[in-house]
């Protein structure tokens, strides 16, 4: 399998390691294809996004670094964005003025009675935010969020679906909800009639294992079977942090999306896709 991802953080976000870095580390890994997605709320930010101001030095260090590398690998400039209307969408014309070569959508936070939270957060933040927002009300934390997941899909305007299922990467300590409940699955089904319609690629992400949060990609064999059925073409992406992540478990993932049906991924960008056989 040609190695490619296209979910990649550094410095300017929440990363460990700079761009260069990054690229070096996937050279002596044997990828072709090499993708940055610095998170973003632009123009706003929290303290893992990049800083609004700092929007264009990421990118022009991206492109210096993609002219310097030209022919051992290609290099390509993302963003992961935000959904959290009003504020910030996963849409092209909000990013324009820094051409990026694709867009990841991705839900981290969910907002009820003007008050946020992120289901990306560690475990007893998470677990606050349940108990303060929600009082404790697991099964409307996910119904919320994948509600959230379905706004997104059909307001925005992106190539790559973020970690479509990442509200279960603290379900495995906090149990706040079954996935086998029939509930959950209709939540899923719901969501994956609405992708079906927009023409974007579903991530299997494999940031939780690097991480340690949860012995699983996302999404689950469950969801992954339902993009399968829907012909929702599927992409792996290692969500990197760092250096040391950047295959974690590819041929784990590899094996589930083979083991559901899938014979390809496919890498969406701006003018073009990249599809490698499985």
């Amino acid at each position: 399998m040609e190695k490619i991802n296209l979910h990649t953080h550094t410095v300017f976000c929440d990363g460990k390691n700079s761009p260069e870095e990054m690229i070096l580390a996937a050279i002596q890994k044997n990828f072709t294809v090499l993708g940055f997605s610095g998170h973003t709320m632009y123009p706003f930010a929290s303290d893992w996004h990049i800083a609004p101001r700092a929007h264009s030095d990421y990118v022009k260090e991206i492109k210096r670094l993609a002219q310097k590398y030209d022919g051992q690998i290609k290099i390509y400039c993302g963003f992961e964005a935000d959904f959290l209307p009003p504020f910030c969408k996963p849409v092209f014309s909000d990013f324009s003025e820094f051409n990026p070569d694709y867009i990841i959508g991705s839900v981290h936070y969910l907002e009820k009675d003007e008050r946020q939270f992120t289901v990306d957060d560690s475990t007893e933040n998470v677990r606050r935010g349940i108990q303060e927002i929600y009082n404790n009300d697991g099964k409307a934390v996910v119904c919320d969020y994948f509600e959230t997941q379905r706004k997104m899909l059909k307001t925005g305007n992106f190539q790559i679906w973020g970690h479509p299922d990442l509200v279960r990467k603290r379900n495995t300590i906090l149990k706040f909800f079954n996935e086998n409940e029939t509930w959950y699955k209709n939540e899923l089904l719901a969501t994956v009639h609405v992708a079906a319609k927009t023409g974007v690629v579903a991530e299997i992400n494999t940031g939780a294992i690097a991480r340690g949060a949860m012995d699983d990609v996302y999404p689950s064999a469950y969801f992954l079977g339902l993009l399968h059925d829907y012909k929702i073409p599927v992409c792996i992406n290692s969500d990197s942090h760092s250096t040391e992540t950047l295959d974690c478990a590819f041929e784990r993932a590899m094996n589930i999306a083979k083991k559901i049906g899938y014979t390809e991924l496919v890498y969406p960008l701006k003018d073009r896709e990249i599809i490698t056989k499985i």
